[in-house]
């Protein structure tokens, strides 16, 4: 007898190689599926505004990256001697305002960078809500400001398909070749309530499905379904039961490989893995001549890896091996 129904991902047009670059924006889980990437050695760039969760603050975002725009002070803001942006998580926030601007900056500089020769584009939509201030000026981030501060609406799936849409214009103008994937984030916003985060989930969905319709280099893998019509059980969810835990991502991670990634990276990540296992090896005797060979055999797999794989940085494997060895 069958207690669940498992859900199969279709195998995606295009796949992924370890010589693409991967850039990924969006929510928590963004950062979650991009370690996992940068584990195995893709080339990739992770929230260079910080964690985003509203479709108009990721599509501003981009447009900034492609502008090449600095931020200027005129457009912090300053709360409890902290100086932060409406556009950025509370990472980039200093009790100077030239470092503020500095790490600002510095990430929109190598995001500009990065995005020109990108051949992917992952975006993670969490929640069609959007906080704005009085001016209508959209938040990405309140920054622990007080709530009466901002106003809270329900962005259409009008609003987003239209907003999303121009940002692929703008995105093909400036990188003609490259290609988005969208997924719909598994974290549940209940702070907004279930009801409401369910009509805000379903707006991003049918938004982001009118582009993908429409345009053959517009993909969407299903990490929302495989979360909540897969698993479908709160034990795939850490102790706040809104967030997806590592069994969940995992699982998740995995129907991307099986999907989206190509078989000959797929065993390229299985000597990658092979690899930084062996970095993270803690050794009883570290000095035994055992440990020491099983450095050596590493330094050179790494050593022949790099050889194979010119276009992935294996600088730190190599330092690693060769100065434990010394």
């Amino acid at each position: 007898m069958d207690f669940r129904l498992a859900f199969h991902p279709k195998q995606a047009d295009k796949k992924i190689v370890h010589s693409d670059k991967l850039f990924l924006i969006g929510s928590c889980f963004t950062e979650q599926i991009g370690q996992k990437f940068s584990h195995h050695k893709f080339q990739t760039i992770e929230n260079p505004n910080g964690i985003l969760f509203n479709p108009i603050s990721i599509v501003g975002a981009i447009a900034r990256y492609i502008q090449s725009q600095p931020y200027t002070e005129a457009e912090l803001f300053q709360q409890n001697d902290v100086w932060g942006s409406w556009d950025h998580h509370t990472r980039f926030s200093s009790i100077d305002a030239n470092i503020c601007l500095q790490k600002i900056n510095d990430a929109q500089a190598a995001a500009h960078q990065f995005l020109k020769d990108a051949n992917w584009i992952f975006i993670t939509l969490g929640s069609a809500f959007l906080y704005e201030l009085e001016n209508n000026r959209a938040v990405a981030n309140c920054h622990k400001v007080p709530t009466d501060k901002f106003t809270k609406r329900l962005l259409t799936a009008t609003e987003i398909e239209a907003a999303l849409q121009q940002m692929f214009v703008d995105l093909k103008q400036f990188n003609p070749g490259i290609h988005v994937m969208f997924t719909i984030s598994p974290v549940r916003h209940l702070r907004d309530g279930f009801v409401e985060n369910n009509r805000s989930k379903a707006n991003l969905i049918s938004a982001v499905h009118a582009l993908v319709d429409a345009n053959p280099m517009v993909h969407y893998f299903p990490a929302y379904e495989l979360i909540m019509d897969d698993l479908r059980d709160y034990r795939f969810f850490a102790e706040d039961m809104v967030h997806p835990n590592y069994q969940a991502t995992q699982y998740v991670w995995e129907k991307l490989i099986a999907s989206c990634i190509s078989e000959e990276a797929q065993l390229m990540m299985k000597e990658i893995a092979m690899i930084q296992s062996a970095k993270t090896h803690k050794a009883f005797n570290p000095t035994s001549i055992q440990h020491l060979n099983f450095l050596q055999t590493n330094l050179e797999r790494t050593i022949n890896m790099q050889k194979r794989y010119p276009y992935i940085n294996w600088d730190a494997e190599i330092q690693y091996f060769s100065s434990a060895n010394s």
